[in-house]
């Protein structure tokens, strides 16, 4: 029988967190004895803190279902930074799943979004209720699922189905992430805050799980609560008082704040001390790349580039000697033409205090936002990011070997011998060493992410927290918090992991030296000079760092714009981007569904008054190829590769005893041909397996 609960966030406050729970009972149920056993992320540093017994939370969830619902299956929690789903069989032996490298799928994947939509994460629920239809948004990454929902939120999409799609991929992200060929099957039993306090996070389970009948779905009365519940089962716990246990938290809490440095898990400081720091500063201060002012550019020939990235925007005007004119870099907020619009106005605004205009006779777009910039702006040239980082660089240093771009999402490492491109590496499946990683560690500590980055400049004693993926490394915070760490501390301590998780697990870097001696840094993560820092002493190599690293992409994307302007020379004329009224740009929308193949996407179809149009909902030919003819309905490709690899060569079937199964997947569709003969003539039939579809997956 409950006597007593309480559920709320620790916010990293864990110790007085539990202080004021304990008290709030001492007032309810007065002064009693109980046994204390700990679970959780956090519990276990608990623990060792009173020298009480720890239960790993899924196996004090198990125990609960065992002893209380005997006939589930299946157990799906989410927790703020972790998701598990335990599969039961007939004799209730556990087959325990959670997730590993990355926390998509969690509590704390949800709160991201949240802030992104610049909603309470309490208003989510309320507005999914309200939703119409299903986005598709990437689950996997916390990082790369803004960039989703950034590409909604600028093509107005309503905030009601971007809260219902963002509970659905939840959904998926767990299903598929964690079930990795086991049945889902029925009673099916729920837990965790974030599938009490959300109902339509419950919806979207029901609905990709196709749980028809409402009793094959267990919700119990405090699902919040399952893995305390079941700690409080494991009756380990030693005998206390309120009073005790109040009076050792006070000492713990005291204990913590006198704890001693010594203890900390230091990495080498990034300056010994203020002076060094200064000089180590004033010498980077020399990095400017060529400049001029604009009074002098008057008559002159401009040219425009143009970075929408995953988080932020970037203007640059260029004269044609190549010379920065002015700049501009902003926040997308999840909208990059309106931040295009804003650094319009910006520059324009600058211009006029100058008594005149700018003359821009030609303008490039590089970026996440590239077509769309380029369709609603009449942008004459789109470029890819890694070249124009590459042009700014080379523009910048004659001899450049290596380009190392951090953004908000994403790192590009880009490899230069002999004056040309000869190797690019990108991250893919995970952001944890970008700009935002940061921004969102500063964010959720209260601190804004400049101040929050001058603090790890200080002489400090960086933490070591590892290279772990975004929403893990919570946990690695809380738990220094915990023990005492000042945030400057912690802030050196993220600034060394970014570039970690940048050379050790997306570059793979273990020989410094093949990066040569003319390493670029660029990137708007390398405006913070703890960054810089720590990937000069980890390289233990001078770097280069522009004094515009931030706009380098831009920068190089007027630079190619300059280029092709000079290739076809008198053709290129004045843009009017920034006349009176040239930014008001109309647009409206329409949805259709692609018939090209048979994932009947939905393609959103933009039209802007200046009679560009701009595709969005997938990224196949039919749309996105630079000359498609929606009019001209190619060949299906796919079903022709399909008809060659499985169809073709199957009249060799002989009449056989023995049947050799092989599967539509992976390199067979390379290498169907090849096996299905060689078997043929070994004396098998083949069977091959069905086309995948949906339900399969």
């Amino acid at each position: 029988r409950m006597v007593f609960s309480k559920y709320c966030r620790h916010n990293t406050k864990i110790i007085e967190t539990v202080h004021e729970i304990f008290k709030q009972a001492k007032d309810l149920i007065g002064e009693i004895s109980f046994k204390v056993t700990v679970t959780g992320s956090a519990g276990m540093g608990v623990a060792e803190d009173f020298n009480i017994p720890f239960v790993q939370e899924v196996v004090a969830s198990g125990d609960f279902i065992k002893n209380n619902y005997k006939d589930v299956r299946t157990y799906i929690e989410i927790g703020g930074e972790d998701s598990k789903v335990i599969f039961f069989d007939e004799n209730l032996c556990p087959e325990i799943r959670m997730n590993g490298t990355c926390a998509g799928g969690t509590g704390a994947f949800i709160d991201q979004m949240a802030v992104l939509l610049n909603v309470p994460v309490a208003d989510l629920n309320t507005l999914s209720e309200n939703s119409t239809r299903i986005y598709p948004i990437a689950s996997r990454c916390g990082v790369f699922a803004k960039t989703d929902i950034a590409a909604l939120l600028s093509e107005n999409i309503p905030k009601e189905d971007i809260a219902a799609s963002v509970f659905h991929s939840v959904a998926i992200q767990v299903i598929t992430a964690l079930s990795r060929g086991m049945d889902v099957n029925k009673k099916i039993l729920i837990g965790g805050g974030p599938l009490m306090f959300y109902p339509e996070l419950i919806k979207a389970f029901i609905k990709i799980l196709d749980l028809k009948d409402k009793n094959d779905l267990i919700i119990p009365e405090h699902p919040e609560l399952i893995p305390a519940i079941g700690t409080c089962f494991a009756n380990k716990g030693k005998l206390f008082n309120i009073k005790d246990i109040l009076s050792v938290f006070t000492n713990v809490k005291k204990s913590k704040s006198n704890k001693s440095s010594k203890n900390k898990k230091s990495l080498p400081a990034l300056f010994k001390n203020c002076n060094e720091f200064e000089l180590w500063k004033k010498k980077h201060d020399k990095n400017q790349v060529p400049k001029v002012d604009i009074s002098k550019v008057k008559d002159s020939d401009l040219f425009l580039g143009i970075d929408s990235g995953s988080t932020t925007t970037k203007l640059v005007l260029t004269d044609d000697k190549g010379q920065y004119v002015l700049g501009y870099y902003c926040s997308n907020n999840g909208n990059s033409m309106d931040a295009v619009k804003k650094g319009f106005l910006f520059i324009r605004d600058k211009f006029e205090k100058a008594g005149f205009l700018p003359k821009v006779v030609r303008s490039a777009v590089t970026g996440y936002g590239e077509d769309l910039i380029k369709a609603a702006f009449s942008i004459n040239d789109g470029i890819v990011e890694t070249i124009a980082h590459y042009y700014a660089a080379s523009k910048f240093t004659k001899d450049v070997s290596y380009i190392l771009d951090i953004g908000g999402q994403d790192m590009k490492a880009i490899s230069i011998k002999d004056n040309a491109v000869c190797d690019i590496q990108i991250n893919e499946a995970c952001s944890s060493g970008c700009g935002s990683f940061i921004e969102t560690f500063a964010a959720s500590m209260g601190y804004d992410v400049a101040f929050f980055a001058e603090l790890a400049c200080k002489e400090v004693k960086p933490y070591d927290l590892g290279t772990r993926c975004t929403v893990f490394m919570n946990s690695m915070v809380k738990q220094a918090l915990k023990d005492g760490v000042d945030i400057s501390d912690i802030s050196a301590g993220l600034a060394y992991s970014v570039i970690k998780n940048s050379l050790y697990k997306v570059l793979k870097i273990s020989d410094p030296s093949v990066l040569g001696d003319k390493i670029v840094a660029q990137g708007g993560t390398f405006r913070n000079h703890a960054v810089l820092r720590a990937l000069e002493l980890l390289l233990k190599k001078d770097v280069i760092r522009p004094d515009i690293s931030g706009l380098m992409g831009a920068y190089g994307a007027a630079l190619i714009a300059l280029e092709n302007h000079k290739k076809i020379g008198s053709i290129s004329k004045k843009i009017m981007l920034f006349e009176k009224n040239s930014t008001e740009i109309e647009y409206r929308g329409k949805e259709i569904e692609c018939t090209g193949c048979e994932n009947r996407c939905m393609v959103n179809i933009i039209s802007f008054s200046n009679g560009n149009k701009f595709f969005t909902g997938n990224r196949c030919e039919r749309y996105f190829c630079a000359n498609s003819n929606l009019d001209y309905r190619g060949k299906n490709l796919i079903k022709e590769q399909t008809k060659l690899l499985f169809e073709t060569g199957m009249e060799l079937e002989k009449s056989s005893n023995l049947t050799f199964g092989l599967p539509r997947c992976l390199n067979m569709y390379d290498n169907f041909p090849f096996w299905k003969n060689f078997l043929v003539v070994c004396g098998f039939n083949v069977v091959l397996s069905s086309p995948s579809d949906s339900s399969l997956y």
